[in-house]
């Protein structure tokens, strides 16, 4: 009797395995559900909708993406690292992802336990910037600046634990300078005041900021990249600029649960390179010079452990606390 019992306990986990595999070998058969954890219409939102439905176009099927915004990123990030490891909900978000969890004490996920990276959307390049009536025409000068002054410059924050956010307070901690903290909800309204000399020091994303650094209404004094950018020749890098350690360039990924099978990680992985690779989406992140990067799972995963430890170090080394 208990060999029979064995037996039909080992068909039922072989019969099991079988058809776990016959669905991954149809995936996907079904609409993929994309969860943006942000308001309809920003950065994330955009790069969700340029490279996921490319990846839709590619497998033949429908992308249906959600703006699911509240918490600061928490209430659709955690929905996505609850969800099934089916393959058939995704996440598209920032560093939030990585940080929210040692921000909020109930943020509802562990990054690094719940959450598989399985694509590279953007780099969201950055640039330091100044009003023009600044005295300060380096960023050098502004940390001097800030330095004689400490508490009294203020930077306006468009977040707390946002990209923007976590690169500033890498670059204070690096410079050993300390500016008062001004919240506001999303980079315009922060960018505003800057242009009318309400706000001292910004970082801005490069796609939003480089109309007015034409129109001479901001004056940059940094990029956060890694080489000069076409559109700023002169302008240095961080690094260029005399601040190596502060050097980060925020990245927004294509996440799963980590309860997803390697091989259907995989193949959601290749799905999504192909599409960074597509011509017509490479035309739309570059008009935003938000430019995406294939990359392996195994990449993904250094990137996701490197970043994860670095910049809730800055948070930690900040006192940052949520909003």
């Amino acid at each position: 009797m208990r060999g029979i019992k064995t037996a039909l306990a080992l068909a039922l986990i072989a019969a099991l395995a079988g058809g776990s595999a016959h669905a991954q070998g149809n995936y996907p058969n079904r609409p993929i559900h994309i969860i943006v954890p942000y308001p309809a219409g920003g950065i994330v939102d955009i790069v969700a909708r340029a490279v996921t439905e490319q990846v839709g176009r590619d497998l033949k099927q429908a992308i249906v993406v959600e703006a699911r915004p509240g918490a600061n990123g928490n209430i659709g990030t955690a929905a996505a690292a609850r969800s099934e490891g089916d393959g058939y909900t995704w996440l598209v978000t920032g560093p939030a992802a990585l940080v929210n969890p040692t921000l909020y004490k109930d943020a509802g996920w562990d990054a690094m336990k719940d959450l598989k990276c399985v694509g590279l959307a953007i780099w969201n390049q950055g640039v330091a910037v100044v009003n023009p009536a600044s005295p300060a025409k380096t960023l050098a000068e502004f940390v001097e600046l800030a330095r004689a002054k400490p508490g009294e410059l203020n930077f306006g924050n468009p977040g707390t634990g946002s990209s923007i956010d976590l690169t500033a307070q890498k670059l204070f901690q690096t410079a050993g300078i300390k500016l008062t903290n001004v919240g506001y909800k999303g980079q315009p309204p922060a960018l505003i005041d800057l242009i009318t000399n309400l706000m001292h020091y910004e970082i801005v994303s490069l796609a939003l900021a480089l109309p007015h650094i034409k129109q001479g209404s901001i004056k940059p004094l940094a990029v956060f990249t890694e080489k000069r950018i076409a559109d700023l020749p002169e302008v240095p890098t961080i690094a260029e600029a005399g601040y190596p350690g502060a050097s980060y360039v925020s990245w927004y990924g294509i996440y799963v649960p980590s309860a997803t099978p390697d091989a259907l990680a995989e193949k959601i992985n290749q799905a999504i390179n192909k599409a960074l690779l597509d011509s017509d989406v490479q035309r739309q992140l570059s008009i935003a010079d938000i430019p995406g990067k294939p990359m392996t799972l195994q990449e993904l995963a250094a990137l996701m452990k490197a970043d994860h430890d670095k910049l809730n170090a800055v948070v930690k080394a900040s006192g940052m606390t949520p909003p």
